[in-house]
C-alpha cells in the first residue's frame, strides 16, 4: 500500500498554506492524487486506529484509503476528514445482541483471559462482544498462533479465579490445531479452568457472513498460495505485502456492526468462552 505524501505544503502552495477540511459525507466525489482514482465516499470506518474512506468509482468498483492529505476535490487539494457526529438515539442492544447496562464503567481487569489465535480475531471479538467483556472485566489477548498452546497455558497457571477460554482456528479433525487442543487437554484437571472452543473456517475473516460483503460465498483460494494474500488478489484489492492484508482486514471488519454479521459457528463459540469464564467459582 502506498500512502499519500501530499499535505498543506505541496502541490506548489506556500509554505503557511492550509488546505480547506472537508467532511467525508456519502455521495461527495474526489480524487486520490497518489493513484489518480475517482470516486464516491460510500463508506467510512476507523478500525486499529485509523480512519479508511472507501470511493466507489463509476463502475461501483470500491477502493479504500486513509483518510486525510492526498485528495482534490473539484480540482482543488483539500484534507478530508471525519463527519462531525450528530448525537444519535440511545441503543438499547450492543453488538453482540446484549441488554446494554447503562451507566456501567468497565470493571478492572481480570486475572481470567480469553486467547485468541492472532490480532485481527482479538480486533473481531472487540468489535462485536467488547461492551459485554468491558462489563465483565475480561481481557482478549492474541496469541500469535498456538504451536507452543501447552507451554503458554502452563506459564499462565490456570485455576478457580484464573481461568482461560481460547479460540482456535481450524478446529476440525485431523487438523494439526486439533491435534494440539487434545494433547493440551489431555493434562489431568485442567477442563476444570480452561476452555478451549473453535470454528472450522482456515482463518476468522471467513467468519463474516459472505452477505455481509455482498458475495455469495468466500472465494476458494489454492493451498499453493497463502488464503489472505489469494483473498485480497480475488478481491481485486492490493495483496502483496503485510501492509495490503493489513489494510484488507480493516476493510472487511468496517462492513461488521454486529453479530448478525458473523456465521453462527463462531458466535456460539465465543459466547461459550464468555460464560466459561464469567460463571460463579465453585
Amino acid at each position: 500500500m502506498q500512502f499519500n505524501q501530499w499535505g498543506p505544503q505541496d502541490l506548489s502552495a506556500p509554505a503557511a498554506r492550509v488546505l480547506p477540511k472537508v467532511e467525508a459525507r456519502a455521495g461527495l466525489v474526489v480524487e486520490d492524487v497518489a493513484t489518480g482514482w475517482v470516486g464516491a465516499v460510500v463508506r467510512l470506518e476507523k478500525t486499529g486506529g485509523m480512519h479508511i474512506v472507501e470511493l466507489a468509482d463509476r463502475r461501483e468498483k470500491i477502493r479504500a484509503f486513509p483518510l486525510g492529505f492526498g485528495f482534490l476535490l473539484e480540482g482543488e487539494p483539500v484534507e478530508l476528514i471525519a463527519p462531525v457526529k450528530v448525537a444519535a438515539a440511545q441503543t438499547l442492544r450492543t453488538a453482540s445482541g446484549s441488554v446494554k447496562v447503562a451507566d456501567t464503567r468497565a470493571k478492572v481487569a481480570k486475572a481470567s483471559r480469553i486467547w485468541v489465535e492472532g490480532k485481527h480475531d482479538a480486533e473481531l471479538v472487540e468489535k462485536v462482544w467488547g461492551d459485554d467483556l468491558r462489563v465483565e472485566g475480561i481481557v482478549v489477548e492474541p496469541l500469535r498462533g498456538i504451536d507452543d498452546l501447552s507451554a503458554a497455558v502452563a506459564a499462565f497457571s490456570p485455576g478457580p479465579t484464573r481461568r482461560l477460554g481460547i479460540l482456535v482456528d481450524h478446529l476440525v479433525p485431523g487438523s494439526k490445531e486439533s491435534r494440539i487442543v487434545s494433547k493440551l487437554m489431555a493434562t489431568p484437571g485442567l477442563s476444570r479452568n480452561v476452555l478451549v472452543v473453535g470454528h472450522p473456517y482456515v482463518d476468522v475473516w471467513q467468519a463474516i457472513k459472505p452477505s455481509t460483503l455482498g458475495i455469495p460465498a468466500w472465494p476458494v483460494i489454492p493451498r499453493t498460495m497463502e488464503w489472505k494474500l489469494g483473498i485480497l488478489k480475488a478481491f481485486g484489492w492490493p495483496h502483496t505485502t503485510p501492509e495490503d492484508v493489513g489494510l484488507g482486514w480493516q476493510r472487511l471488519l468496517s462492513r461488521v456492526d454486529s453479530y448478525a454479521d458473523l456465521e453462527p459457528s463462531l458466535l456460539g463459540r465465543v459466547e461459550e468462552v464468555i460464560d466459561f469464564l464469567t460463571a460463579p467459582v465453585s
